[in-house]
């Protein structure tokens, strides 16, 4: 107490005695005092709709759209009298050293996926049967704002490069994305620690666009990610609820047009430096794209011109534009559109789809060009001119 109210206090007891230092409001209705027919409503609102909220949460929704404004500690004491909240004692929390956040916008993304119930059973299949889901989500580690956001059935090759190329063609190139070991984005095989070349496919792709790819050794390490899920396993699936949304396609939207400015709104915070640090994609990336963005396996060609690839027979075409040999090692590209594309010496190659396995070949062709194998040159040929002079 400060001087000044040591001498008023003093004052007080002289005249009134020791009731001087006993609160005015004791015994007495608080000048904040919420009326209880208002209590009362406001808890039947709470029980019907938000009775599993955290009272943040529920505050928030109070007032966005019921009208109504308490402080966040007024609902937690009300909805702990109504046994719908418990107060939960502070955890131990085991020390790790801090990483401070990087200091531009793009310059590290967190990046995971999350299996949850998010529909809470109600997006089924034919059967009835509940439908398993991940979400996909990405956020900026300078001011923790979510970039992007997605429902897929897994977290496969073919759904990650679905996620990364929305988000370059939305916001560019970042510098870094910081992600787990997960099969999708490392091998993990014992041999990999020796051999450097083995990568996956998300690895590769990464590479070629000139990404780096930082792999957390443990969840802690890309905390801020982890705990994006934690929020988003309470809140959006309340979101979802409240807006009677039972299905991927419809939560997309639902996250782009809605949750996601909103949460940024609420949640982000300024970077220490202004600026963004992602990168557009150059000429070539805009021309090799579906390239980089396919899963990418080698084959041999056979004998008679065919290709083997996941109990498919594919036959070259006569004309190629590039020479083709018998046992030549070529490219094949399965692009996310799920078409297939054969490469040699950066060339794509012409091709059929067999019905079947091709019969053996009597005669086959020594080798497949840029022209037909009984192509004759004509006589102003440069051939043909060379053996005039030397005849």
């Amino acid at each position: 107490m400060s001087i000044r109210q040591i001498q008023r206090v003093k004052k007080d007891v002289r005249e009134q005695g020791e009731k001087a230092v006993i609160h005015k409001l004791k015994g007495r209705t608080s000048n904040h005092h919420i009326n209880q027919s208002i209590k009362g409503a406001i808890l039947r609102v709470v029980k019907e709709q938000y009775h599993d909220f955290k009272p943040g949460f529920a505050t928030e929704k109070l007032e966005e759209l019921h009208g109504v404004k308490i402080s966040d500690e007024t609902m937690r004491l009300w909805m702990i009298q109504e046994g719908l909240w418990k107060s939960h004692p502070q955890k131990k929390i085991k020390f790790r050293s801090w990483r401070p956040r990087k200091e531009s916008f793009g310059e590290l993304q967190q990046f995971d996926g999350s299996y949850h119930d998010w529909f809470e059973g109600r997006y089924q299949d034919e059967k009835g049967n509940s439908v398993e889901t991940c979400l996909l989500a990405a956020i900026d580690d300078s001011t923790g704002s979510i970039t992007q956001v997605i429902f897929s059935r897994n977290e496969g090759v073919k759904a990650v490069f679905q996620f990364w190329l929305s988000y370059i063609h939305k916001h560019g190139k970042p510098l870094s994305i910081y992600l787990d070991k997960f099969s999708t984005y490392k091998i993990n095989h014992k041999a990999a620690a020796d051999n450097k070349e083995l990568m996956t496919q998300f690895e590769r792709a990464t590479m070629d666009l000139g990404i780096l790819l930082i792999t957390a050794h443990s969840p802690q390490a890309k905390g801020r990610v982890e705990r994006l899920f934690l929020t988003l396993q309470d809140r959006l699936i309340k979101e979802l609820r409240l807006a009677h949304i039972d299905n991927p396609e419809n939560a997309n939207i639902f996250l782009e047009q809605v949750f996601i400015p909103q949460f940024n709104h609420r949640f982000s915070v300024n970077p220490s430096k202004e600026g963004n640090l992602h990168h557009q994609l150059t000429e070539f990336d805009k021309k090799n794209i579906n390239r980089i963005f396919s899963i990418q396996s080698i084959r041999r060609v056979q004998n008679d011109f065919t290709i083997h690839f996941k109990n498919n027979w594919y036959q070259l075409s006569e004309v190629q534009p590039t020479t083709i040999r018998p046992k030549e090692t070529i490219l094949v590209e399965e692009w996310l559109d799920e078409t297939i594309h054969f490469s040699l010496k950066g060339y794509y190659l012409n091709y059929v789809l067999l019905p079947q396995r091709p019969q053996k070949a009597k005669n086959t062709p020594l080798i497949l060009t840029t022209h037909k194998l009984n192509w004759k040159p004509p006589a102003d040929h440069p051939w043909r001119k060379l053996y005039k002079v030397r005849s």
